[in-house]
Order: structure tokens, then sequence, then C-alpha cells
């Protein structure tokens, strides 16, 4: 019987209590302390899990209490200070999205990690959702055809943050899933934006990416909205997936529709697209809270020694995008060209919440291979923003 995993979480606000939860219910790991720096926070925890030590200082948590790893959900600036620390105290160690402020944070976090032996995994959610692993299941299987393009939002009213935008606060999520779809990084983006409540801090952001093969991705977040809107449509050359994550039943419908165009004709009258309209089908998805997954798969890799599916280079990949778009948007929306270091396929494991199986996601890159150079760098101060000790919701 394997050992359990002694583990603390730091950052007790939004996110943190469902860390916590999650944590503390799986039998591989013994939770072991929870860190924040308000204490009345410290406070109603602990009457919920009276077990669970708290503690204000995070050093004391680092270095007192003989812990294998390090959970952190604090705002965005205190990601890599904290980080770094966990490592270079050698814990194994969990980062909230985005994983740093900067690409040069991701950078020097990985490459610690990599000195150290130590696992270090972003919290890329939704990677670890059943509704995305079978979006991932049919377009592997060729069912939907080539893709075309990907559109994505989310949208509600709030949470406004004061040191980050709003796609560095919703769209990581959006980010992660169709980089594990496209399997590959995108070669330019390009985001246009306004702030409408707090000067200088979008709201509401558009950011395109455009892949190779004539392929591209839109994502609309928005503070701005009077419905919570958490929906991707994925186009496909045979069919369409519509990805609703606030259904309750018929989160995935694939639609067998397809716009096809004459091979050959002579005449512009002889010209016409043929639309397809068929049936549509919602296929079955086990329902199983994405976050109790992920937080097991990150003991099994600890306990195994193996790269998680949302590993550091996966999260570095992330900030790259995103310190992309604070680019575009100082310059108005410019296209700003990305390095073309892609995503190379590699199945990975992941346990499912009750341990009984595994499950193969084969749209995983190599984490084990170095970060891709050539990274963005933003001028400093504009992507390391903190979220003023709030984590988004989902």
């Amino acid at each position: 019987m394997a050992k359990k995993i002694r583990l603390g979480v730091a950052g007790c606000g939004y996110w943190g209590p469902n860390l916590i939860r999650n944590f503390r219910a799986l039998p591989d790991c013994h939770l072991r302390m929870m860190c924040d720096l308000n204490p009345a926070r410290l406070r109603h925890l602990g009457k919920l899990y009276p077990e669970v030590e708290g503690e204000t200082d995070y050093a004391h948590m680092l270095n007192g209490v003989n812990l294998d790893a390090v959970v952190i959900a604090t705002s965005v600036a205190n990601h890599y200070p904290m980080a770094k620390a966990a490592l270079l105290a050698g814990k194994h160690t969990f980062i909230e999205k985005p994983m740093a402020g900067s690409v040069e944070h991701c950078e020097e976090l990985v490459e610690t990690a990599r000195k150290n032996g130590l696992v270090l995994m972003a919290g890329h959610t939704f990677l670890y959702s059943p509704a995305v692993r079978k979006i991932q299941e049919i377009i592997t299987q060729g069912d939907i055809g080539e893709i075309r393009y990907i559109c994505a939002r989310r949208l509600n009213l709030g949470l406004f943050q004061k040191d980050i935008n709003v796609a560095w606060d919703l769209a990581p999520h959006d980010l992660s899933i169709i980089l594990a779809i496209m399997g590959e990084l995108p070669v330019s983006v390009n985001c246009h934006g306004s702030a409408h409540v707090t000067p200088g801090i979008e709201d509401v952001t558009a950011m395109c990416l455009t892949f190779a093969n004539r392929r591209s991705a839109i994502i609309h977040s928005s503070w701005l909205d009077p419905r919570k809107v958490r929906e991707m449509t994925i186009v496909g050359s045979n069919r369409m997936i519509v990805y609703d994550d606030l259904a309750p039943l018929e989160k995935i419908r694939v639609f067998d529709m397809r716009v096809e165009r004459p091979p050959h004709y002579d005449t512009f009258g002889e010209f016409q697209y043929a639309y397809h309209y068929g049936d549509m089908h919602a296929p079955y998805i086990k329902q199983e809270e994405p976050l109790k997954i992920e937080c097991q798969h990150f003991l099994d890799c600890i306990q195994h020694g193996t790269p998680p599916l949302s590993c550091g280079t996966r999260g570095l990949e992330l900030v790259k995008i995103l310190e992309a778009s604070s680019e575009s948007l100082r310059h108005n929306g410019a296209v700003v060209q990305l390095s073309k270091t892609g995503l190379a396929p590699k199945a990975t494991p992941i346990r499912n919440s009750r341990c009984l199986k595994t499950k193969l996601l084969t749209n995983h890159s190599n984490c084990k291979r170095s970060a891709a150079n050539g990274s963005l760098k933003s001028p400093p101060g504009t992507a390391a923003r903190s979220s003023n000790g709030v984590n988004t919701p989902l």
C-alpha cells in the first residue's frame, strides 16, 4: 500500500476551499495544513475540518511540518514566489491557473522542478473533465473530420478583478481545452478588448488564435454579461460539436451538419453549396467532479514519478499565449507571432474518482521535454498582476 502524500494548501479564499475539500477526501492524501493570511478564514475552515491545522506563516508550512507537496491557490502575483519557495524546499507543487504572471517566471519554475526531480502541475481543471475527455475521444476517432475552427464563450457578471484583465482571468480554461484539442500551439495571437469599469483593466476581450493548416479559434471572455455562459463550438469538416458546461444532462451534442462546395463546375450558374442537415446525438458522460480527478492525478504523479497531463510545460505554453494577448491589446489588436513549437501527442493515464481503471488521453504532450525557446517577453509590470487574493469561478 502506497504511503499517503502529506500535503498543505496555501490560499483559502475563493477556490482554495474546493481544493481542501477534495484532497481531504482522497485516501492517498493526508491533508496536514491549510495556510492563509486571514485568520477568520482559517477559523471558519477549522470548524469544517478540525483535524487540519491552520497556519498564517507560509514559511512554517514549507519547513516546519514535513510536507511532501504544496498546493498554491493564491493571487496570480504570488504564484511565482510561493511556487519557487516550495520547489526549493523540495516540495511537489500544484499551482492554480495561470501558473505565473510571465513566461520568464514559468520557465524558471519548470527548470527548478526539473533540476530537483519534483512534480510541477498547473491547475487546468477542464482537462480532467469527463466531458472534455469525451470530446477528445470523439475527435481522435475522426468522427467530426478535420477541425476547421473553435469558438468559445465564457461570460458572466463579475467577478471583477483589480489587477488582471478578463483574458488572464477566464480564458485559461478555454485555452487549455483548445490546445489539447488542436495538439499544437497557435502560430499567432491577436486580441481586442475594452475596459468599461476599471480603467486599464479590460473586462471584455475577444482573442483570436491562428493555427497551422487554416485552423483558428476565437475566445470571447466577459465580466459584463447578464447571463453565465460556458459554451464551446467545435466545427469539423463532417460534423460539429457543441459543449455546454452548464447543461445539467446533455453537456455534449454532436450535430451531423456540414457544408460542401462542388468539386467541379463550368459556369457560375452551376456553382451551388451543398448543405447537409442530419441528426443530433448526445453521448453519455459519466458524472464525476473534474477537480477530484485532477487532485487524484497530482497524487498519482507524485507516487509514480510521472509527468502530469497539465505539467509545468503546459502551464508555460498557456502563459505564453496570455502574454501575447496582452501585447496585442497594448497595440490595438495587432497580430503577435508565436514560436512554432507544438505539442507532441502522448498518452497519459488518468484515474477516475473510484480508482478502478485508467483512461487514456491521446492529446497529451511529452512534459519531460524542456520549455520552448523564443518566448515572448512583455514589458515589466504588464503580465504579473494579482487577482487580489480571489480566484475566479469556473
